[in-house]
């Protein structure tokens, strides 16, 4: 294969073994996938739908796209991708920072694991080769001390480390790779695959000139600037310190999903946090304890938000305080305290385990607790700040009922004996959108390929903001109607943008067009936006097919009874539950699946058989 923006160099590891094979990308493969999401999915695809997550016969891939590491605006994106032990799905979670720009500097468009060692292990990467290292010595330390001890054997310049904590090594099952301290692979258990595999930590050595050049010089000139102008729009959330993203981070959402009713609270038996929201909001951490806006690479946007608490009892410096963690443990376990926000989302950085499915976790002991329901064991009120971070901890380390709890939320709330109180689906927990106020999420839940998430296919960038289709275009969150076609456009845009793998924030701004003029110009291959979406369509399809091979059929698209039987009592969706039942039957119809299955017909359509 050649084409720009690649290295065409995949690294197959056999942890059994020890043995390291390098590969090129097939070309019908790069075709039809690209790379990042779609090559890692049909990796895992290739390797057979029935294995067991934590057996070595399943495969961990970390992978970039051809536009990883080059001049593209937003382009540090890395995909780990395997068969999730939460789900059971075919998951994909994707971090920024720096590592998956110097794992292409590093000459490599990806790492897939297989196997496992007989003692713990890290690997390193340098110059288009990969070692294997004994790990004994880091076995038991927290991300962030596992990060500083391989720094000073490494030396810090041109280096990433990628690593799971504690919670990763006793197979917590949303366990998660963290990088630059703060930047997490977070959803569907990754980190708990690693752990599977005693690979403690990967190490990357990659020097930004050795960056991929455009093909087409001309050609990038003239997509740069489109880009640039799209991104720089003030009228989007992009824009540089003007739009809410830049200035505030993703938790500029708090107050305004807030006041629209669509704030999940106390496990979402109501939809509002009320005034207790704007303590938790961006604008308050902004004013309050921000002292940094750190980026990823290539990003002008620099939505992350560094912050210092001095004092009290949760003194701790961080990055970031995102939307939905600080909702998930805060208005979703009933906690106001911004300061035990930021230092609960660090543990779970440091413990190496999802900073959204925790919260979720603990909101879900918490309910049991109100209701009787915790069969013996000890309680949880809700907004306990130190009784949240000690259950924290002895889920990391699974201790008495923390090893319940380390299941995740919806196979907790089952070992429970109280599956209803699980605000999840395909057993992950949901993160911070209601969908009894904005119902284009209800239906992004329920068929998302990795379980209940939002960045399948992020509606609220329409039911909020503006979205692809135009800075201007706004969608009512409270209407059903055309909700499964603007998820299903959503879900193929967002799968794209992840083989090529950039930022979802690019799509806040900049068109389809352009992705293809970058994609053109960086690689030297015709490109059009149809291509691209035809990918992407390709893509989400190969994933459900996977999941339809794994039990995942017909009646799997569901949500909590709550969002489906119990109206919103709060301001701004009163009286409102999430219809996903005629929201299914449009998409569905628009997928050309039956109830959930995808047909023969559509497999071989989309060139998947």
């Amino acid at each position: 294969m050649e084409l720009g923006g690649y290295r065409n160099r995949v690294a197959w590891i056999d942890l059994t073994t020890g043995q390291i094979e390098y590969k090129p990308i097939a070309d019908e493969d790069a075709r039809k996938y690209i790379g990042a999401r779609g090559l890692g999915v049909k990796y895992v695809f290739d390797n057979g739908p029935h294995v067991d997550p934590l057996s070595p016969e399943n495969i961990l891939c970390f992978m970039n796209g051809p536009l990883t590491g080059t001049d593209v605006n937003l382009s540090g994106r890395m995909a780990v991708v395997t068969k999730s032990p939460l789900t059971g799905t075919v998951t994909d979670s994707h971090h920024g920072g720096w590592s998956a720009a110097r794992l292409k500097w590093a000459g490599f468009d990806g790492l897939v694991f297989k196997g496992k060692a007989d003692r713990p292990v890290y690997a390193y990467v340098e110059d288009g080769q990969v070692t294997l290292h004994p790990a004994s010595d880091l076995w038991g330390m927290g991300c962030h001390e596992t990060i500083e001890t391989l720094l000073e054997r490494y030396g810090k310049k041109d280096i990433s480390v990628i690593t799971i904590g504690q919670a990763g090594e006793r197979l917590v099952k949303f366990a998660n790779w963290m990088n630059e301290n703060d930047r997490s692979s977070g959803r569907g258990g990754t980190g708990c695959v690693g752990g599977s595999k005693m690979l403690k930590a990967v190490v990357i050595k990659g020097e930004h000139a050795n960056r991929p050049r455009p093909v087409d010089k001309e050609g990038w000139k003239v997509a740069q600037k489109r880009a640039l102008a799209e991104l720089m729009d003030e009228r989007v959330l992009t824009a540089p310190r003007k739009g809410g993203l830049s200035v505030y981070g993703t938790n500029v959402l708090m107050n305004i999903t807030n006041n629209m009713g669509a704030l999940p609270t106390r496990n979402g038996q109501v939809t509002s946090f009320g005034e207790r929201a704007e303590l938790l909001s961006g604008e308050h951490v902004k004013a309050t304890i921000l002292v940094n806006d750190p980026t990823c690479h290539a990003c002008p946007v620099a939505c992350k938000k560094e912050v210092e608490v001095k004092e009290g009892p949760f003194k701790v410096h961080m990055e970031s305080v995102e939307y939905e963690p600080a909702w998930s443990v805060g208005a979703f376990c009933g906690n106001d305290d911004v300061g035990a926000v930021s230092y609960l989302i660090d543990r779970a950085n440091d413990w190496g385990y999802d900073a959204i499915e925790i919260g979720t976790v603990l909101a879900m002991y918490m309910e049991c607790t109100q209701r009787g329901y915790t069969n013996g064991h000890e309680g949880l009120e809700w907004g306990d700040t130190h009784g949240m971070v000690e259950m924290s901890r002895k889920v990391a380390f699974r201790e008495g009922v923390g090893d319940i709890l380390a299941e995740g939320t919806g196979k907790a709330a089952k070992k429970l004996g109280h599956p209803e109180l699980a605000m999840a689906c395909k057993d992950q927990g949901i993160p911070a959108y209601d969908p009894r106020g904005i119902k284009g999420m209800g239906i992004g839940y329920a068929t998302s390929n990795r379980g209940a998430c939002h960045l399948r296919g992020y509606t609220p960038a329409a039911e909020i903001a503006g979205n692809v289709l135009g800075p201007s275009t706004v969608v009512d969150p409270l209407a059903w109607e055309g909700k499964g076609n603007l998820i299903m456009i959503f879900q193929n845009v967002h799968a794209m943008t992840d083989c090529l793998d950039v930022c979802k924030f690019s799509t806040f701004s900049e068109s389809l067009d352009g992705f293809a003029m970058q994609f053109a110009a960086i690689t030297g291959a015709p490109c059009t936006a149809d291509y691209l979406l035809n990918v992407g369509e390709r893509v989400y399809n190969l994933e459900r097919y996977y999941n339809n091979l794994n039990g995942f059929r017909e009646g799997s698209d569901t949500l909590p009874k709550r969002f489906l039987e119990e109206p919103s009592t709060m301001q701004g969706s009163a009286g409102h539950v999430c219809e996903l039942d005629k929201m299914l039957e449009e998409y569905y119809r628009l997928r050309g699946w039956v109830e959930g299955v995808v047909p023969e017909a559509k497999l071989r359509d989309l060139e998947i058989i």
